[in-house]
């Protein structure tokens, strides 16, 4: 199946929120790419953000991932944990999740079912107007990068705020 350039996009950005990995650059440099042709604002938002990979080795790069989603509870990585804490409500709202995939023979992988990265590229594989696909942007998604988003409004230094801004503003059309 070929993705269209809204799936794509979904994808990309997942990769950028996603831990760093070796070809974080290259990930980046496509993103830039497919925003050029949709999105001038996002694309330079993003290019900001490949300004920042290019120049930072990849320990260190890891080391500001795992400060900005790891160990911030603002901006806490995984959706049910922004949503509801670590309450019995996450726990349940992984299990719904973890169905829903199962459902439609989605790899969780090694990652909790509430992980964001893996929900934006479940969401590359739902139909946009799926009730699933539907939920999905406007009771999690959107909720979740709002308020990662305000989390942030003083702290403009943080080299993955033009990506969560990105994300929100994509989400949100």
């Amino acid at each position: 199946m070929k993705e269209n350039q809204q799936q794509q996009i979904y994808r990309c950005l997942s990769q950028l929120l996603d831990y760093p990995a070796q070809n974080l650059i290259e990930q980046t440099r496509n993103c830039v790419d497919l925003f050029k042709s949709d999105d001038l604002q996002a694309a330079q938002q993003i290019e900001s953000f490949l300004n920042f990979v290019e120049t930072t080795d990849l320990g260190r790069l890891e080391e500001i991932y795992t400060g900005t989603f790891d160990i911030n509870p603002a901006c806490h990585i995984y959706a049910g944990h922004i949503l509801f804490g670590e309450s019995f409500k996450r726990g349940r709202f992984m299990a719904e999740l973890v169905e829903e995939y199962q459902k439609r023979n989605f790899e969780l992988g090694k990652e909790l079912a509430d992980y964001i990265p893996l929900l934006l590229r479940f969401l590359c594989t739902l139909d946009p107007e799926d009730s699933v696909a539907k939920d999905l942007l406007n009771e999690c998604l959107i909720p979740v990068f709002e308020k990662m988003n305000d989390n942030f409004k003083d702290d403009s230094t943080n080299p993955y705020v033009p990506v969560l801004r990105t994300v929100l503003v994509v989400l949100q059309r």
